[in-house]
């Protein structure tokens, strides 16, 4: 399905969003063609239009794939958010399908994203409005790195809303 980088049995080509979602906005960012970087795109109200929007976006930058953020404990369990991120990442994955979603660890994403912010000389007031885009490229890239380092796609493959997992095209079990 996924052509590879020249070199490497271990980076599928292709355009993918990241999204990390939050209670108030929603971050996305996108990967350059090669899968190697990823970059802030935009941020999204959450509610209503959300997921047009979402969709609009994967469709726009041919997105092969999108990797919602899942919110982790310290001790990798799901935190109290990871419900909203999964009904999220399903009814995205109904909307976009064939495009794949998966959920990715999104552990100190934001706060990895605040400090290279403040790093970069942006006060709180500065952080608020590109932070959840931040968020979303640090998320993707640690994904893309994931699958750089193991060769396998990162995360937990997501069933569109109201599907049952199965087989997927190409006999591959989901």
């Amino acid at each position: 399905m996924f052509p590879l980088v020249s070199g490497s049995a271990a980076v599928r080509t292709g355009v993918r969003l990241g999204v990390d979602v939050g209670t108030v906005r929603v971050g996305v960012a996108r990967s350059d063609p090669g899968g190697v970087l990823a970059s802030p795109l935009e941020v999204i109200a959450h509610g209503r239009g959300d997921l047009d929007r979402l969709a609009e976006l994967a469709a726009q930058h041919d997105a092969v794939e999108v990797i919602v953020g899942l919110p982790t404990t310290l001790a990798g369990r799901a935190g109290p958010a990871a419900a909203g991120a999964r009904e999220v990442a399903a009814a995205l994955a109904a909307r976009i399908a064939p495009v794949t979603v998966r959920l990715f660890d999104e552990r100190f994403t934001t706060t990895t994203a605040h400090a290279v912010l403040r790093q970069s000389g942006k006060n709180s007031r500065a952080r608020r409005p590109v932070a959840d885009q931040a968020a979303a490229a640090v998320l993707l890239q640690a994904a893309l790195d994931a699958e750089r380092a193991t060769g396998r796609p990162p995360g937990e493959l997501v069933s569109p809303a109201g599907a049952q997992p199965g087989p997927r095209p190409g006999g591959i079990a989901g």
